[in-house]
Protein backbone atom coordinates (compact mmCIF):
# COMPACT_ATOMS: atom_id res chain seq x y z
CA UNK A 1 0.00 0.00 0.00
CA UNK A 2 2.69 2.22 0.82
CA UNK A 3 4.51 1.77 -2.32
CA UNK A 4 1.25 2.15 -4.46
CA UNK A 5 1.03 5.94 -2.75
CA UNK A 6 4.29 6.80 -3.41
CA UNK A 7 4.21 6.01 -6.87
CA UNK A 8 0.83 7.96 -7.04
CA UNK A 9 2.71 10.68 -5.24
CA UNK A 10 5.30 10.68 -7.85
CA UNK A 11 2.89 10.80 -10.72
CA UNK A 12 0.73 13.32 -9.55
CA UNK A 13 4.03 15.55 -8.78
CA UNK A 14 5.33 15.14 -12.08
CA UNK A 15 1.76 16.06 -13.26
CA UNK A 16 2.18 19.36 -11.20
CA UNK A 17 5.77 20.03 -12.38
CA UNK A 18 3.97 19.89 -16.26
CA UNK A 19 1.26 22.03 -15.26
CA UNK A 20 3.68 24.94 -14.47
CA UNK A 21 5.67 24.65 -17.31
CA UNK A 22 2.73 24.12 -20.01
CA UNK A 23 1.13 27.53 -17.98
CA UNK A 24 4.01 29.83 -17.93
CA UNK A 25 5.37 29.00 -21.49
CA UNK A 26 2.13 29.35 -23.00
CA UNK A 27 1.49 32.88 -21.36
CA UNK A 28 5.38 33.47 -22.72
CA UNK A 29 4.06 32.56 -25.90
CA UNK A 30 0.96 34.35 -26.38
CA UNK A 31 2.24 38.05 -25.34
CA UNK A 32 5.37 37.34 -27.07
CA UNK A 33 2.41 37.71 -30.04
CA UNK A 34 1.97 41.54 -29.06
CA UNK A 35 3.55 44.72 -30.68
CA UNK A 36 7.06 46.20 -29.82
CA UNK A 37 7.60 45.23 -26.09
CA UNK A 38 8.70 48.67 -25.14
CA UNK A 39 6.60 51.14 -27.24
CA UNK A 40 4.70 51.72 -24.24
CA UNK A 41 7.74 53.01 -22.04
CA UNK A 42 9.05 56.73 -22.36
CA UNK A 43 12.59 56.11 -23.72
CA UNK A 44 14.75 57.03 -26.26
CA UNK A 45 15.03 55.17 -28.88
CA UNK A 46 18.22 54.36 -28.72
CA UNK A 47 17.93 53.49 -25.61
CA UNK A 48 15.06 51.41 -26.59
CA UNK A 49 17.29 49.64 -29.45
CA UNK A 50 19.97 49.12 -27.01
CA UNK A 51 17.22 47.19 -23.99
CA UNK A 52 15.63 45.02 -26.76
CA UNK A 53 19.48 43.79 -27.75
CA UNK A 54 20.33 43.22 -23.90
CA UNK A 55 16.91 41.01 -23.36
CA UNK A 56 17.70 39.26 -26.40
CA UNK A 57 13.96 40.64 -27.47
CA UNK A 58 15.41 41.43 -31.03
CA UNK A 59 15.48 37.86 -31.65
CA UNK A 60 13.31 34.90 -32.78
CA UNK A 61 10.75 33.46 -29.99
CA UNK A 62 12.52 30.38 -30.37
CA UNK A 63 15.90 31.35 -29.63
CA UNK A 64 13.90 33.46 -26.36
CA UNK A 65 11.97 31.03 -24.89
CA UNK A 66 15.10 28.79 -24.60
CA UNK A 67 17.25 31.28 -22.70
CA UNK A 68 13.92 31.59 -20.64
CA UNK A 69 13.72 28.17 -19.73
CA UNK A 70 16.99 27.53 -18.62
CA UNK A 71 16.81 30.13 -16.25
CA UNK A 72 13.62 29.54 -15.48
CA UNK A 73 15.30 26.00 -14.49
CA UNK A 74 17.18 27.81 -12.09
CA UNK A 75 14.53 30.17 -10.98
CA UNK A 76 15.27 32.97 -12.48
CA UNK A 77 12.50 34.24 -14.54
CA UNK A 78 14.03 37.01 -16.19
CA UNK A 79 13.61 40.72 -15.87
CA UNK A 80 10.57 42.82 -15.10
CA UNK A 81 10.64 45.65 -18.28
CA UNK A 82 7.87 47.61 -16.47
CA UNK A 83 9.94 47.79 -13.22
CA UNK A 84 13.41 47.44 -13.86
CA UNK A 85 13.28 44.67 -11.12
CA UNK A 86 14.29 40.57 -10.79
CA UNK A 87 10.56 39.04 -11.74
CA UNK A 88 11.05 36.33 -8.92
CA UNK A 89 11.12 39.72 -6.38
CA UNK A 90 8.06 41.25 -7.66
CA UNK A 91 6.07 37.63 -7.85
CA UNK A 92 7.25 36.69 -4.45
CA UNK A 93 6.13 39.67 -2.58
CA UNK A 94 2.92 39.87 -4.22
CA UNK A 95 2.38 35.62 -4.32
CA UNK A 96 2.16 36.09 -0.77
CA UNK A 97 -0.23 38.35 -0.25
CA UNK A 98 -2.57 36.05 -2.62
CA UNK A 99 -1.62 33.13 -0.57
CA UNK A 100 -2.74 34.67 2.15
CA UNK A 101 -6.19 35.89 0.32
CA UNK A 102 -6.70 32.56 -1.19
CA UNK A 103 -6.29 30.32 2.17
CA UNK A 104 -7.95 32.23 4.12
CA UNK A 105 -11.22 32.75 1.97
CA UNK A 106 -11.21 29.00 1.35
CA UNK A 107 -10.94 28.33 5.02
CA UNK A 108 -13.40 30.25 5.54
CA UNK A 109 -16.47 29.25 3.05
CA UNK A 110 -14.92 25.50 4.48
CA UNK A 111 -15.85 26.71 7.78
CA UNK A 112 -19.31 27.72 6.80
CA UNK A 113 -20.03 25.27 3.36
CA UNK A 114 -19.55 21.81 4.99
CA UNK A 115 -21.49 22.55 8.05
CA UNK A 116 -24.28 24.09 6.54
CA UNK A 117 -24.01 21.45 3.43
CA UNK A 118 -24.40 18.58 6.62
CA UNK A 119 -27.56 20.79 7.84
CA UNK A 120 -29.17 20.66 4.64
CA UNK A 121 -28.08 17.22 3.70
CA UNK A 122 -29.45 15.51 6.70
CA UNK A 123 -32.48 17.61 8.37
CA UNK A 124 -35.45 18.87 6.93
CA UNK A 125 -37.15 21.61 8.74
CA UNK A 126 -37.49 25.71 8.25
CA UNK A 127 -33.40 26.63 8.97
CA UNK A 128 -32.50 23.52 6.33
CA UNK A 129 -34.61 25.11 3.75
CA UNK A 130 -33.40 28.85 4.54
CA UNK A 131 -29.82 27.59 4.42
CA UNK A 132 -30.93 25.69 0.99
CA UNK A 133 -32.58 28.68 -0.86
CA UNK A 134 -29.72 31.11 -0.35
CA UNK A 135 -27.09 28.35 -1.49
CA UNK A 136 -28.81 28.01 -4.92
CA UNK A 137 -29.32 31.80 -4.64
CA UNK A 138 -25.38 32.65 -3.81
CA UNK A 139 -23.68 30.05 -5.74
CA UNK A 140 -24.28 31.33 -9.03
CA UNK A 141 -22.89 34.85 -8.05
CA UNK A 142 -19.16 35.55 -9.11
CA UNK A 143 -16.64 37.02 -6.89
CA UNK A 144 -16.71 40.41 -9.32
CA UNK A 145 -20.54 40.85 -8.55
CA UNK A 146 -19.92 40.43 -5.16
CA UNK A 147 -16.58 42.25 -4.76
CA UNK A 148 -19.07 45.65 -6.38
CA UNK A 149 -21.69 44.76 -3.88
CA UNK A 150 -18.93 44.34 -0.52
CA UNK A 151 -17.71 47.94 -1.95
CA UNK A 152 -21.26 49.96 -2.22
CA UNK A 153 -21.74 48.60 1.48
CA UNK A 154 -18.48 49.39 2.28
CA UNK A 155 -18.37 52.69 1.06
CA UNK A 156 -22.04 53.58 2.07
CA UNK A 157 -21.78 52.24 6.04
CA UNK A 158 -17.79 52.97 6.17
CA UNK A 159 -17.28 49.93 8.19
CA UNK A 160 -14.67 48.40 6.37
CA UNK A 161 -11.84 50.21 4.81
CA UNK A 162 -12.00 50.54 0.49
CA UNK A 163 -8.74 50.17 -1.24
CA UNK A 164 -5.29 51.61 -0.30
CA UNK A 165 -3.96 48.50 1.57
CA UNK A 166 -0.10 49.10 1.16
CA UNK A 167 1.20 45.64 3.28
CA UNK A 168 5.34 47.79 4.01
CA UNK A 169 3.73 50.00 6.21
CA UNK A 170 0.75 48.46 7.50
CA UNK A 171 0.58 46.63 10.80
CA UNK A 172 -1.49 42.90 11.74
CA UNK A 173 -4.54 44.82 12.55
CA UNK A 174 -4.67 46.84 9.53
CA UNK A 175 -4.22 44.12 7.57
CA UNK A 176 -7.17 42.14 8.33
CA UNK A 177 -9.26 44.97 8.11
CA UNK A 178 -8.22 45.32 4.68
CA UNK A 179 -8.88 41.28 4.04
CA UNK A 180 -12.15 41.44 5.30
CA UNK A 181 -13.75 42.42 2.12
CA UNK A 182 -11.79 40.66 -0.48
CA UNK A 183 -11.80 37.29 1.72
CA UNK A 184 -15.66 37.84 2.09
CA UNK A 185 -16.05 38.67 -2.04
CA UNK A 186 -14.13 34.94 -2.64
CA UNK A 187 -15.54 32.76 0.60
CA UNK A 188 -19.58 33.44 -0.16
CA UNK A 189 -19.92 31.91 -3.54
CA UNK A 190 -17.48 29.32 -2.67
CA UNK A 191 -19.17 28.70 0.93
CA UNK A 192 -22.53 27.87 -1.52
CA UNK A 193 -20.86 25.74 -3.72
CA UNK A 194 -19.35 23.20 -0.81
CA UNK A 195 -23.11 23.45 0.74
CA UNK A 196 -24.39 22.20 -2.45
CA UNK A 197 -21.62 19.30 -2.72
CA UNK A 198 -21.59 18.29 0.71
CA UNK A 199 -25.64 18.65 0.95
CA UNK A 200 -25.82 16.28 -2.46
CA UNK A 201 -23.01 13.83 -1.21
CA UNK A 202 -24.35 13.19 1.90
CA UNK A 203 -28.05 12.57 1.29
CA UNK A 204 -26.23 10.22 -1.24
CA UNK A 205 -24.61 8.77 2.09
CA UNK A 206 -27.43 8.20 3.65
CA UNK A 207 -29.55 6.72 0.64
CA UNK A 208 -27.06 3.65 1.00
CA UNK A 209 -28.37 0.34 1.70
CA UNK A 210 -26.07 -0.23 4.95
CA UNK A 211 -26.45 3.38 6.38
CA UNK A 212 -30.62 2.60 5.65
CA UNK A 213 -30.17 -0.83 7.36
CA UNK A 214 -28.49 0.67 10.20
CA UNK A 215 -31.14 3.15 10.93
CA UNK A 216 -33.70 0.41 10.54
CA UNK A 217 -32.19 -1.88 13.68
CA UNK A 218 -32.79 1.75 15.52
CA UNK A 219 -29.71 3.21 15.24
CA UNK A 220 -29.54 6.93 15.99
CA UNK A 221 -29.99 9.22 12.76
CA UNK A 222 -27.40 11.72 14.12
CA UNK A 223 -25.35 9.05 14.90
CA UNK A 224 -25.33 7.44 11.89
CA UNK A 225 -24.90 10.45 9.96
CA UNK A 226 -21.89 11.47 11.91
CA UNK A 227 -19.79 8.04 12.14
CA UNK A 228 -21.08 6.75 8.87
CA UNK A 229 -22.60 8.44 6.72
CA UNK A 230 -19.89 11.75 6.40
CA UNK A 231 -16.87 9.30 6.21
CA UNK A 232 -18.93 8.08 2.41
CA UNK A 233 -19.68 11.93 1.79
CA UNK A 234 -16.14 12.88 2.37
CA UNK A 235 -14.26 11.66 -0.83
CA UNK A 236 -16.53 13.39 -3.16
CA UNK A 237 -16.26 17.04 -1.43
CA UNK A 238 -12.54 16.61 -1.16
CA UNK A 239 -12.40 15.85 -5.25
CA UNK A 240 -13.37 18.74 -5.88
CA UNK A 241 -11.22 20.75 -3.36
CA UNK A 242 -8.61 21.25 -6.27
CA UNK A 243 -11.05 22.75 -8.46
CA UNK A 244 -12.05 25.14 -6.10
CA UNK A 245 -8.08 26.25 -5.68
CA UNK A 246 -8.27 27.08 -9.20
CA UNK A 247 -11.85 28.92 -8.67
CA UNK A 248 -10.13 30.63 -5.96
CA UNK A 249 -7.30 31.81 -8.74
CA UNK A 250 -9.55 33.26 -11.08
CA UNK A 251 -12.01 34.80 -8.64
CA UNK A 252 -8.83 36.47 -7.13
CA UNK A 253 -7.52 38.09 -9.88
CA UNK A 254 -10.43 40.47 -10.21
CA UNK A 255 -11.48 40.61 -6.60
CA UNK A 256 -7.83 41.97 -6.01
CA UNK A 257 -8.09 43.98 -9.26
CA UNK A 258 -11.68 45.66 -7.85
CA UNK A 259 -10.48 45.96 -4.72
CA UNK A 260 -7.02 47.09 -5.09
CA UNK A 261 -5.85 44.31 -3.10
CA UNK A 262 -2.04 44.33 -3.96
CA UNK A 263 -1.40 40.59 -5.31
CA UNK A 264 -1.19 38.39 -8.65
CA UNK A 265 -3.93 38.93 -10.19
CA UNK A 266 -3.11 42.84 -9.86
CA UNK A 267 0.26 42.37 -10.83
CA UNK A 268 -0.73 40.31 -13.87
CA UNK A 269 -2.94 43.11 -14.87
CA UNK A 270 0.06 45.59 -14.78
CA UNK A 271 1.96 43.52 -16.42
CA UNK A 272 -0.74 42.89 -19.57
CA UNK A 273 -1.05 46.35 -19.70
CA UNK A 274 2.55 47.04 -20.21
CA UNK A 275 2.86 44.36 -22.34
CA UNK A 276 5.92 42.61 -19.51
CA UNK A 277 6.38 39.36 -20.83
CA UNK A 278 8.53 38.14 -18.52
CA UNK A 279 6.32 39.35 -15.95
CA UNK A 280 3.11 38.38 -17.42
CA UNK A 281 4.93 34.64 -17.41
CA UNK A 282 6.40 35.09 -14.50
CA UNK A 283 2.79 35.98 -12.97
CA UNK A 284 1.18 33.03 -14.37
CA UNK A 285 3.97 30.25 -13.36
CA UNK A 286 2.94 31.56 -9.39
CA UNK A 287 -0.59 31.15 -10.28
CA UNK A 288 0.26 27.79 -12.13
CA UNK A 289 1.95 26.63 -8.99
CA UNK A 290 -0.61 27.26 -6.51
CA UNK A 291 -3.64 25.50 -8.62
CA UNK A 292 -1.04 22.55 -9.02
CA UNK A 293 -0.05 22.55 -5.57
CA UNK A 294 -4.08 22.92 -4.86
CA UNK A 295 -4.79 19.51 -6.93
CA UNK A 296 -2.05 17.83 -5.36
CA UNK A 297 -3.16 18.15 -2.18
CA UNK A 298 -6.67 17.28 -2.61
CA UNK A 299 -5.14 14.42 -4.69
CA UNK A 300 -3.28 13.26 -1.86
CA UNK A 301 -6.17 14.01 0.99
CA UNK A 302 -8.11 11.59 -1.30
CA UNK A 303 -5.57 8.91 -1.37
CA UNK A 304 -5.58 8.98 2.09
CA UNK A 305 -9.44 8.83 2.92
CA UNK A 306 -9.89 6.39 0.16
CA UNK A 307 -6.87 4.32 -0.15
CA UNK A 308 -8.53 2.30 -3.13
CA UNK A 309 -6.95 5.45 -5.39
CA UNK A 310 -3.47 5.49 -4.24
CA UNK A 311 -3.29 1.47 -5.54
CA UNK A 312 -4.94 2.38 -8.67
CA UNK A 313 -2.59 2.55 -11.85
Amino acid sequence: MRHGFLHFLIRRSALAVLLVLLVSSASLWLISLAPDHLAGFDIDPEVAAAERQRLKLDRPFVVQYAAWLSRAARFDFGESLKYGLPVTTLVGERAWNTALLGTVSLLLATLIGIPAGILTGSQRGPLAGFTRVTSVMLVSVPPLVTSFMLLLVASRTGWFPVGGFVPESAGAGEMIRHLILPCLALAVPLAATLERLQSQALREALGEPSIRAAIARGCSRTRVTWRHALRLALPPVLAVYGVLVGAVLSGSFAVEIVMAWPGLGALMYEALVARDLYLVAGCAAAGAAFLAAGVLGSDVALALADPRIGRSP
